[in-house]
């Protein structure tokens, strides 16, 4: 779009008429600029222009050209005949196994969902282990190894088995606590059918 607005502005220049070619015409006054004058010689009047670029209309243009014809040809693809037949480009997906296979696909997705829920529930509501996992279970016993008689560790099982014993406690607090919600909700839901 430069280029023509560049070849617009010359040939706009060229134009114009001078004060040599027409008589009737007042003479024009010549200006000097600072930017013209070259050192102390104001007499000699170089003109330097910049050098010409010859610039294309950019890859916007072309696709934008491009675009215009491949949209008229896909919306004449994808509309259906005269009679009300399928149109080319759905005769053409079908042509597909991919599109075709549409029962067995949903089928196969049900199955997946229906056994991702079957583990969900697997997981979510099996018994928990009352096993209590220590993440390292050797330090219980690592004690200083300065100023500790030789085989001399004190035994920490009654350790062990006071917090096994609270995390069996707390499990059982919360399996009350649930089933308590669950005769409370059991009981609204009598009183709103009742």
């Amino acid at each position: 779009m430069q280029a023509l607005r560049t070849r617009a502005a010359c040939a706009a220049r060229r134009a114009r008429p001078t004060a040599t070619t027409t008589t009737t015409t007042a003479p024009r006054t010549s200006r000097s600029y600072a930017s013209e004058s070259h050192g102390h010689d104001s007499h000699h009047h170089h003109h330097h222009h910049a050098p010409e670029v010859a610039e294309g209309l950019g890859p916007a243009f072309y696709v934008f050209a491009a675009a215009v014809p491949a949209s008229y040809l896909a919306y004449s693809i994808s509309r259906p005949g005269p009679d009300g037949e399928e149109s080319s480009f759905s005769k053409w997906l079908r042509s597909f196994d991919y599109f075709n296979d549409w029962e067995l696909r949903n089928a196969l997705r049900s199955n997946m969902i229906e056994q991702a829920a079957h583990d969900k529930h697997l997981l979510n509501y099996a018994g928990k282990s009352t096993h209590v996992e220590l993440k390292a279970p050797e330090l219980l016993y690592s004690g200083s190894p300065w100023n500790v008689p030789a085989g001399f560790y004190p035994n920490l099982d009654h350790v062990t088995a006071h917090y096994h014993k609270q995390a069996v406690e707390e499990e059982e607090r919360k399996v009350k606590l649930l089933q308590a919600k669950a005769r409370a909700q059991e009981q609204e839901q009598k009183q709103e059918t009742s």
